[in-house]
């Protein structure tokens, strides 16, 4: 059977594929709408020479991960002939782009017109030998207003020098950050997803503008990290990502501390829990240095994610930021040259990100975030993240892969450990293995390293023993936290027919009733928890504070942390079109949808009116008539926040609903 027709003589337009790689089938609306996916339309077979297609989208689907994977086996068996004869080298990476930029050599057609182009880089240091080299776009996300990127400037400067001593040229630029942790409970935190899709912008405007070869970028803070990811897959860049690392974990009285255990213990403070004294303390030492929050919360959870994925170097994702003494660690500084080196494989064997992040990519992404007791997060920006990969995720794949998948890491929130913990025993590799050996992992994965996830996995440490003398930091599946299906959970019914996110973590919950009490934004709530009006049985609302209605999709880490805080963590539930931190633990529903700014079903909720959570049915229920609804309905009006100028507006007008990532680009 031949696979020469293409999706372009469907449509009127020829255009040679310049890959079998494939996008997912796309509508003449959607081709049209974006002409990118030209370069990676797929062939379709034709069975009898017609213009009919004879497939079905589950088998062009199927052509596709076949496509992917054997082209995927045929690159890493050079890589290995490559090992083994030492052709591979780290000092002459190629150019493949930038030659647009400066010219391609003296003498050719095109030198003399790039003489001015050409002018300016001198004025950088540029020498004539450094015409020929490959350009490296470094983006370092680095800012000294967050202890989470407050050290991506050495690591940014540790790229640069390592770009340039193995041969090529590195343009190292920063991007906006904002800290969750610190505008939490603000309106500043309006801007906190909204910069995911700014920053992924802003490096994809600098590697596009400057033509470059290769990428390297670097993230923190949480939302840096997805957005420091989606430009790589939106370019199908050679690139590699690399987490700056978490932090240390603070200590009192012997006990770990986290950033979270500061919020907690607003909560505890309001309620008479703990003087003010003790609240001091726990504020002054929950973060000890540089590095991001150091439990399973969303930042840790991504660079987990990620190097499951294939995207970043193995065990980057728990190497800390910085040793006991808040010296930079020696490991990332090692993970910064390796990254480089990774980078240069990938150019010269061809491995583009589209390449390694593929469907099963994905899933061993979803698979390692299950596992570990990773944040709501992780499913917003996967869902992001495979939208620039053009792999079709839906946001019910989290169920059906969720329930293959036990809880087996005791990490904070709503257990004992922090990523440190976990690198002292193997980090992500180990729990890959674990998870491969169970086969719960698609080992047949490229990786930025041109080894297969089954070939790295080879060498990675075994999971340690559950003796007292090691600390169970991840458990065996027959010891583990929670059985599959009880972490993340997508919950519908009548007040979220698009979907809601819950976080179980192995919490048996049956079943949540009780009377709501509605909020129109995140502070009137808050108040009404720090005065002691929320009781036992209440099910909190806070809505207008999606995507397009707050805008922004705040974290309701205040509210939810003022809940635990007080007592109330097992007998009052929380649901929210916006999001939650990963450092959320509790009976909290998030990412409803359709939200209330567009009239979803959670803005026609009154005071008073019953709400019925039932997660293992995956269901949450207004128990309110329907024709009252849809009176409500009709008399509803929408609470308008939207700002009048500038990004939120921007913002507000492009983004997509949380059940499809809140991309701005869809």
């Amino acid at each position: 059977m031949e696979l020469g027709f293409t999706c372009c003589h469907i449509f009127g337009i020829y255009h040679e594929p310049q890959s079998t790689f494939c996008c997912k089938p796309l509508s003449p609306t959607t081709f049209l709408k974006n002409r990118r996916a030209l370069h990676w339309l797929p062939r379709l077979a034709v069975q009898d020479g017609s213009s009919r297609l004879k497939h079905s989208h589950a088998s062009w689907s199927m052509m596709k991960e076949s496509s992917i994977n054997q082209d995927a086996q045929n690159k890493a068996t050079r890589v290995d002939q490559d090992q083994q004869t030492g052709n591979i080298s780290y000092q002459k990476p190629t150019r493949n782009r930038s030659a647009a930029l400066v010219g391609t050599q003296p003498g050719a057609q095109d030198w003399s017109k790039r003489a001015a182009a050409r002018s300016m880089l001198r004025a950088i240091q540029f020498k004539d030998e450094d015409f020929e080299k490959p350009i490296i776009t470094i983006a370092s996300t680095f800012t000294n207003a967050t202890p989470c990127n407050a050290h991506m400037d050495q690591l940014g400067d540790k790229l640069l020098a390592t770009v340039e001593s193995l041969g090529a040229k590195g343009f190292i630029f920063g991007t906006p950050v904002i800290s969750d942790g610190e505008t939490m409970g603000t309106s500043g935190m309006r801007y906190s997803l909204v910069s995911r899709d700014l920053i992924a912008d802003c490096i994809e405007c600098m590697h596009e503008g400057y033509l470059a070869d290769g990428m390297l970028t670097l993230g923190g803070c949480d939302k840096s990290i997805p957005g420091a990811l989606m430009p790589i897959l939106r370019t199908n860049a050679y690139g590699v990502f690399l987490y700056g690392g978490s932090i240390q974990p603070g200590n009192l009285n012997g006990e770990n501390l986290t950033v979270i255990s500061t919020f907690e213990a607003i909560g505890s403070y309001s309620s008479g829990r703990i003087d003010e004294q003790q609240l001091k303390r726990i504020e002054e030492r929950a973060c000890p240095g540089p590095g991001s929050c150091g439990g399973m919360y969303t930042a840790n959870t991504m660079a987990s994610v990620i190097e499951a994925m294939g995207l970043s170097i193995p065990y980057s994702a728990s190497h800390t930021a910085m040793t006991k003494d808040n010296q930079l660690s020696p490991e990332k500084l090692r993970d910064c040259e390796e990254s480089v080196k990774a980078l240069f494989t990938c150019m010269k064997n061809n491995i583009r990100a589209r390449d390694i992040c593929t469907q099963k990519a994905f899933e061993n992404g979803i698979t390692v975030m299950m596992a570990l007791g990773g944040s709501t997060n992780g499913v917003l920006h996967l869902l992001a993240l495979a939208h620039e990969a053009q792999v079709d995720l839906d946001i019910e794949d989290f169920n059906r892969i969720g329930e293959r998948v036990p809880l087996l890491g005791d990490f904070k929130p709503s257990g004992r450990y922090v990523m440190a913990d976990l690198d002292k025993i193997g980090g992500i590799p180990m729990v890959m293995k674990y998870l491969w050996k169970h086969g719960l992992i698609h080992g047949d994965c490229m990786t930025v390293t041109g080894k297969r996830i089954e070939e790295l996995l080879a060498d990675a440490p075994d999971l340690p023993g559950t003796d007292h003398a090691t600390p169970s930091v991840i458990l065996p599946i027959e010891k583990a936290l929670a059985p599959a299906g009880q972490h993340i959970i997508i919950m519908r019914g009548n007040l979220a027919p698009e979907g809601a996110v819950i976080k179980l973590s192995g919490k048996e919950l049956e079943i949540h009733r009780g009377p709501a009490r509605v909020f129109n934004s995140e502070e009137e709530a808050l108040d009404a928890i720090l005065t002691g009006r929320i009781v036992k049985n209440d099910v909190v609302v806070i809505r207008y504070e999606g995507p397009k209605g707050g805008p922004g999709m705040r974290e309701m880490l205040s509210p939810s942390s003022a809940i635990m805080g007080s007592g109330l963590g097992k007998d009052v539930a929380l649901i929210t079109d916006g999001r939650f931190s990963g450092g959320t633990h509790g009976i909290m529903v998030g990412h409803v949808t359709p939200e209330a700014a567009v009239g979803g079903p959670i803005a026609l909720v009154e005071e008073g009116d019953i709400i019925c959570l039932e997660p293992r049915k995956k269901l949450m229920t207004l128990e309110v008539d329907e024709r009252e609804l849809e009176r409500r309905r009709k008399q509803w009006k929408q609470v308008n926040k939207l700002p009048q100028q500038g990004l939120l507006k921007k913002y507000a007008k492009t983004v997509s609903s949380a059940s499809k990532g809140a991309i701005t680009d869809a």
